[in-house]
């Protein structure tokens, strides 16, 4: 019987490097700038080993409409899978909350990077409670404008997309009064004194917020070697239990859930609420489980969708 001969090890050179995809916005760029740096740095290349490939996202390109009205999470990762596909880059960085919960099966998220800061900031505002009244809030995703609804039902929610210096510029225009953005971007774009972090255990974050993933082919065992030396083991389990319960719900662009992940040795707590898109309902649940049980997640969704009224199930295909 013969057995397979071992993939060769890359060795990516300046006059071969290995070529990084990433959307072309400024926060993508110091994403792709960040994972560059590590990935040299753990296997001690020079920094031309690297190629970043920047592409125009059609997210990127139509920024007058909700994400969830013109394709949904999709629109931050089509091009780039196609550019894997086709071999145009080796592998791809995202934002892991843009990254839809089901992909292609000839892609893996071969690493995921430390974990940033996972909260919101809220800018124009002290707190929540300083928000004035009847103030217009500034949002396009369903979680924060639901969240906000439920807090404080006296406000508004008008339509903000862009990247960070265009919902600053909207802002500052009087579009709205107040807006909300994650801090983790905020920190790697070095503008981390901007707005008030709102405290996670009662502002509960965004399902992955706050941590970059690599992608490449499934195929290319030689490429998922390399990038485990940058793979953040805690970072990725807590991202593959959010999105595991994110599966469990059958939650879309349209589905308003926030979560919070905290971890204590082998074990996650994953504390997690579900509402209507109004804020009218809510509902909230918390389980205990082994970082590698993949049943926990799922056994959450479960409980949620269970307890939760139709207002807030008619939004999760898992119900």
């Amino acid at each position: 019987m013969n057995t397979p001969a071992p993939t060769p090890a890359l060795s990516p050179s300046p006059e071969s490097p290995l070529k990084l995809g990433t959307r072309r916005s400024p926060l993508a760029l110091a994403q792709a700038e960040e994972t560059k740096a590590r990935l040299c740095a753990a296997h001690g290349w020079d920094a031309a080993a690297i190629e970043i490939v920047s592409v125009i996202a059609s997210g990127d390109k139509v920024q007058d409409r909700p994400l969830a009205e013109i394709g949904g999470k999709a629109l931050w990762t089509k091009e780039l899978d196609a550019a894997l596909a086709d071999g145009s880059v080796d592998f791809a960085v995202h934002s892991m909350k843009d990254v839809e919960t089901e992909r292609p099966s000839i892609l893996v998220i071969a690493a995921v990077l430390p974990r940033e800061d996972v909260r919101d900031v809220l800018v124009g505002a002290e707190s929540i409670a300083a928000i004035p009244k009847g103030a217009r809030v500034g949002t396009s995703a369903p979680r924060r404008a639901a969240q906000m609804l439920h807090a404080r039902p006296d406000l508004s929610v008008v339509g903000f997309r862009g990247n960070v210096a265009t919902r600053l510029g909207k802002l500052e225009s009087g579009e709205a009064d107040v807006t909300l953005l994650a801090a983790a971007g905020l920190n790697r774009l070095g503008q981390n004194g901007i707005g008030s972090p709102l405290p996670s255990d009662t502002w509960l974050p965004a399902p992955a917020q706050g941590a970059i993933g690599i992608e490449c082919l499934a195929a290319r065992t030689d490429l998922c070697a390399l990038l485990d030396a940058i793979d953040d083991k805690p970072s990725h389990a807590a991202i593959r239990a959010e999105r595991g319960l994110l599966r469990g719900l059958g939650g879309t662009c349209h589905s308003p859930i926030a979560l919070l992940t905290t971890a204590e040795g082998d074990s996650l707590t994953l504390r997690a609420a579900l509402y209507s898109p109004d804020g009218a309902e809510r509902v909230e649940a918390t389980a205990c489980f082994a970082k590698d049980d993949v049943a926990g997640p799922a056994a959450l969704a479960r409980t949620l969708l269970d307890s939760a009224p139709e207002a807030i199930r008619r939004h999760f295909t898992g119900s």
